[in-house]
This record gives structure tokens, C-alpha cells and sequence, in this order.
């Protein structure tokens, strides 16, 4: 099942390689990519929206659904496709590792 790695992750409460081939598995270069990003700290929660920092710009990912243009155009979200962002606050969550900001992602987003 491609998405007991996450039940596992929530109860391990880290990445362990069993659950990190678990992820490279079911979700291929989008996990790489998500895990990269939680272990360089780019997922940052503000009061009003979670955001991944990404190489090109910040994507905010809410319920699941990201604003990038991977989410947009290329993933099936009903047949629980998604992409690296979505992916990564889903690892950042259960690993503790996400960056919280007690502030308004649309005030920060004014200064970038």
C-alpha cells in the first residue's frame, strides 16, 4: 500500500531508510525531492497557510493541494497524487520538523 509510509512515519516519528524506500517507492523523484526539502528546514507553517519553500519560488500547500504548477497540471489529487511540496509537509508534520512562524504568511509575502 503506497500510503501506509505515512501511518508508519507518524508512529516511528522519523525517517527511517525502511520508510524512507517507502516513500522513494510509491512517489519516486517527488520524494526525493520532498525529503530533501524537510532536511534543509523549508517547510514553514505561519499562522494562515504552510508554505515549502521551493528553488524557484514558495508554494503554499493547504489540505493536501499546492499552489506549484506540478499540482496544477500534472497530478491526479483524487487518485491521491501529489506533489513534492504536498509530499514534504506531509514528512515535516510527522517528523517534527516543520518551521513555525508566528506571524501571516501574506504580511511575509509582502517583503519577498
Amino acid at each position: 500500500m503506497t500510503e501506509d509510509w505515512r501511518e508508519r512515519l507518524a508512529e516511528v516519528g522519523e525517517l527511517t531508510p525502511a520508510i524512507v524506500s517507502a516513500i522513494l517507492d510509491a512517489h519516486g523523484d517527488r520524494g526525493s525531492r520532498a525529503i530533501e526539502a524537510v532536511s534543509e528546514g523549508r517547510v514553514k507553517e505561519y499562522r494562515d497557510f504552510t508554505v515549502v519553500v521551493g528553488h524557484e519560488d514558495e508554494y503554499v500547500v493547504e489540505d493536501g493541494g499546492c499552489t506549484c504548477a506540478d499540482s496544477a497540471y500534472n497530478l491526479d489529487s483524487e487518485a491521491g497524487e501529489r506533489c513534492w511540496h504536498a509530499l514534504a509537509v506531509d514528512i515535516a508534520e510527522r517528523v517534527g520538523a516543520v518551521d513555525h512562524h508566528d506571524m501571516w504568511y501574506s504580511e511575509v509575502r509582502e517583503f519577498i
